[in-house]
This record gives structure tokens, sequence and C-alpha cells, in this order.
């Protein structure tokens, strides 16, 4: 491995690709949010363009986590272009240098920047997304629902003096305080079913939910209908948003608490567990976007070709974002454990990438 001056020039043109295509796409992102938010907010009159822009910018964070994989394999492909361009490749591989060893630098950024990601900038980023998810409640109003991220599927049960509720809605808006399309089973102290409601609304207000559209099923009884029902809680709409919240708005730090409650309450916790894995599985994931970078890239100066070498690159980055996606699928269905479907495919890039670079470097 290369060291000293050399090591950490290699590493600055890494290093500086990657962020300055991140700054770059983070700009673009925000003012596509922008665009977005300013179309939904043309239905509130108390939104201003201050407000959706401090809204967009602590919004877009969380969104380019998604991103950042194809940020490292474009950074990747452009550093290793660059070092070809000025011959400074063929210059080190006369010196003796072998592709494992000036490809070194970039696979160290990659890990730091993995790991720095996981540790810090997701805990920020998801800190934003709920700051803003609380600005856009108090801003936009009514509208707050169209920016937001639902879960579907959600459960979540509440047990209080002498009795137990568990409840199930397709989707959470207002930070916690709506939920559409909810069921509530309610049992009574001994632990028997006392009423399924159904309704098409329920908002958290003090102490209470209010129902509306409301159909209370009772055993041995026939269903009654209610135009608005009254259900008493204790929860608080914090309490309801970290209980429903998809498991990509959850900190890392925050993610082993939240497999402790849904293990105290008897629910899946499969999406936190699976969210856990990946990332911890990032600083791989992003070592194999170098390592494809590097097999498409190496070869740029002697063999030309260079748009379908890169069309190439591009195409093996997408290929991989769809494998994980489809694996985090499986793993969300529980048909695998999600610690395998988190680590197969950077665990599968990686070993494609080390067997393509060992073939070209000594087949």
């Amino acid at each position: 491995m290369i060291r000293g001056t050399l090591a950490g020039y290699f590493s600055f043109i890494f290093l500086r690709w990657i962020l300055g295509l991140f700054a770059g796409s983070l700009l673009l992102v925000m003012m596509l949010d922008l665009l977005e938010l300013m179309r939904v907010a043309s239905e509130s009159e108390g939104a201003g363009l201050g407000s959706l822009v401090l809204i967009s910018a602590l919004r877009v964070p969380a969104l380019m986590e998604e991103v950042l994989p194809f940020l490292v394999l474009l950074g990747s492909i452009a550093a290793f272009m660059e070092l070809s361009r000025r011959m400074e490749l063929v210059v080190t591989r006369a010196a003796g240098l072998s592709v494992w060893q000036f490809a070194a630098p970039g696979l160290a950024v990659a890990v730091v920047i993995g790991i720095v990601g996981t540790l810090g900038y997701n805990p920020l980023a998801t800190a934003l997304k709920l700051k803003a998810d609380e600005m856009a409640a108090d801003t936009l109003g009514s509208v707050q629902n169209v920016l937001e991220q639902s879960t579907a599927d959600a459960w979540l049960r509440e047990a209080g003096a002498g009795a137990e509720i568990i409840l199930h809605a397709d989707t959470l808006t207002g930070g916690g305080r709506e939920l559409v399309a909810p069921i509530f089973w309610r049992y009574g102290p001994d632990g028997r079913l006392a009423a399924r409601i159904e309704a098409a609304r329920a908002t958290l207000e003090d102490g209470a939910w209010r129902l509306e559209d409301a159909q209370v099923a009772a055993p041995n009884a026939d269903p009654v209908r209610h135009a608005e029902y009254e259900l008493p809680t204790a929860l608080t709409p914090i309490q309801v948003r970290e209980s429903f919240a998809a498991a990509s708005e959850i900190s890392f730090w925050q993610l082993p608490a939240h497999l402790e409650l849904a293990r105290a309450a008897g629910l899946p916790a499969t999406r936190f567990r699976l969210q856990f894995q990946s990332l911890l599985a990032r600083p791989l994931l992003l070592a194999a976007m170098v390592l494809i970078a590097a097999t498409v890239s190496l070869g740029l100066a002697r063999f030309g070709n260079q748009a379908r070498r890169i069309l190439g690159g591009i195409g093996a980055g997408f290929l991989l974002y769809v494998l994980t996606q489809l694996s985090r699928d499986i793993g969300g269905a529980g048909l695998v454990p999600p610690a395998v479907a988190a680590w197969a495919p950077a665990v599968v890039a990686a070993m494609l990438g080390v067997t393509v670079l060992l073939y070209r470097e000594d087949g």
C-alpha cells in the first residue's frame, strides 16, 4: 500500500471528487424539492418563500443518503479518469505499484465516508428531517401529509389501567397526530376482546383519539356506526411518530432502542433490524463502489472506449442499487434474515470487483 505524500494526494483526489459531486447533487435535489414544496404550498396562505427554503434545506440531507453510493461510484470513476489523463497512474504502475496499492487510498476514503455517514451524518440527517416535518406541520397545515413519508402496515400496542389497545393504521400524517384508516382492538381486564373499532381517520388530541366515521363492533352485538367517536389514550404525538415512523427516519443510535421497544410490545422488528444492518454495511457498500469504478476506469488511457466503459460502470452501479433494493424488500418480507439481506449485495459486489481486478491485474 502506498503511503506518505502519494497516498495523501490520491486520497485528496478521491475526496475532492466525491464531496464536489455531493455538494452539486445536494443543490440540485434542494432545487427540485423546493419546487415541489412550492407546488404543494400554493394551497396554503401562510407559507412564505423563506420558510419553504428552510424546510427544503432541512429535508435534503435525508434525501441525499439514498444517492450516496452513486456519488461515491461517480466520484471514484472521475478520480481514476483524472489520474489516468494526467498519466499519474501510468507512472505509478511503472514504479512497480499494483492496482491494489494505488486503489487503496480510494477504498480508505470510501470506508471513512461510510463510517462517518453511519455514525454522524445519519443521526444529523434524521434530526433535521424531524425538524423539517415539525416546521411543515406548523407552516403548511393540512397539506403537510403530502410532504411526509408514511409507513404502511404499522402496529402499536398501548397497555393502560385494566385495559389494552392494539392499533393498526395505513398511514401516519401530521407529525404523529393523524392516522388514516386506523383499526383499534380494545381488550378488557380479562384479556378478551371488548371491541373492534374501525374509522376513516383518527386525530390525536389531549388524552384521546377522536375518530371520524367510526364503526364499533363488540362481541355478540351488531356493529354501531358513529360520525365521531372518542377513545381515551395516554399516547403523545412523539410516541406515535416514533412507533410508526419509517425505519429510515430513525437515527442509527436510536435503532437499538426501537428494536427493544418492538420486542417488548410483541411486534415485528424486522424493518428496524434491516435498517440497522444496512447502516452497518454501508462502509463495505461504498468500498464496493470504488472497486467497481476501478474495474471500468483503470484501462481508459490504454484501451480507449471511454464512453462505453463509463456507461458500463454507471450501469453496474445501477444494477447494484436494484439488487440492494430487491434484497431489502426480500428481507423486509421476512424471507431471509435481515443481516443477510443487508450485507449480501455489498459482499457480492465487493467479491465481483476483487475478482475482475485480479483477472485484469494477474490474469
